[in-house]
């Protein structure tokens, strides 16, 4: 939002006039007064940044007529009413009320002000922050960078598709780390179930080196052996540092070296395969919450 300077004066004009204290603010571009926008009134933050917008749009998205600040039968024309926020979690608040893309670029710290404000002012984040918002999208995109306060966000408002879709960006974070406040904001329910999520690909990856290579019937040169004696050590090695986030081309290149210590050509085959069959199954094991 580039604010715009206006000197507002109080005059006849079949447009809105409105007198703000010290005479002069600064007023939205985007919700300004435009030959293709008619709104009622005028919303002034507490930086005095005017945003005109529809009552009927507001009360429409709001439970409890906008902090109780919005009066549904105006008792005057265009009324000035006065908001205790800053203007930039004002203009998230109305971009994500009336369904806006957002032009600029807003910090995190912006984005999640705003959302822990939207419950203040009626708005139920659950319909405001779905998928197929502008302002989920928005907050989605600081998931590979700040996977574990987005994850902490969507939890606090139980932002159900925002929560499964960041959880696997933190299936790389270890969750010893967490911090008792962060813990707490985040709740037990997504604790439990990001602690799951952790837990049940670190058994399933355990269940799936369980399982060595087949062998083939014993030949004259080979018995097999090797291959299970060489699985066996390779597994039981990876078990000391199992990630949940362990990638398939790293599990991949960190059992195909065994075959330096195998000999027999179809034991290699034996391997090979089941390398391959074993990423197959990792790649389709829960990754998400």
């Amino acid at each position: 939002m580039e604010p715009l300077e206006l000197d507002l004066i109080l005059t006849p004009s079949p447009e809105p006039n409105h007198v703000v204290e010290g005479g002069r603010a600064s007023t939205s571009t985007v919700f300004g007064l435009q030959p293709t926008f008619s709104p009622d009134i005028a919303l002034v933050s507490v930086d005095t940044v005017i945003f005109y917008v529809h009552s009927h749009v507001v009360l429409g998205a709001s439970n409890n007529a906008f902090r109780s600040l919005i009066p549904s039968t105006p008792t005057e024309a265009h009324p000035v009413i006065h908001v205790p926020e800053s203007s930039t979690t004002l203009n998230i608040i109305l971009h994500a009320v009336y369904h806006m893309p957002f032009s600029q670029h807003y910090s995190f710290e912006d984005l999640s002000s705003a959302v822990n404000q939207l419950h203040v002012y009626g708005v139920p984040p659950k319909s405001y922050v779905s998928q197929d918002t502008h302002l989920f999208k928005l907050l989605l995109s600081y998931a590979p960078t700040l996977p574990l306060k987005v994850y902490t966000l969507a939890a606090k408002h139980n932002l159900s598709d925002l929560a499964v879709t960041t959880s696997s960006h933190l299936l790389s974070f270890d969750l010893s780390n967490l911090t008792e406040e962060t813990a707490e904001a985040i709740g037990s329910e997504y604790l439990r179930r990001l602690f799951f999520l952790h837990m049940g690909r670190l058994d399933a990856l355990k269940r799936l080196l369980l399982s060595p290579p087949n062998s083939h019937p014993p030949t004259a040169d080979c018995n097999a052996k090797d291959l299970t004696r060489a699985w066996a050590l390779a597994s039981a090695y990876l078990a000391w540092d199992l990630r949940p986030d362990l990638s398939t081309n790293l599990l991949a290149s960190t059992l195909t070296p065994l075959e330096k210590d195998i000999s027999c050509n179809l034991c290699k085959e034996h391997l090979h395969l089941h390398i391959k069959e074993l990423s197959v199954q990792w790649s389709h094991v829960k990754y998400t919450i």
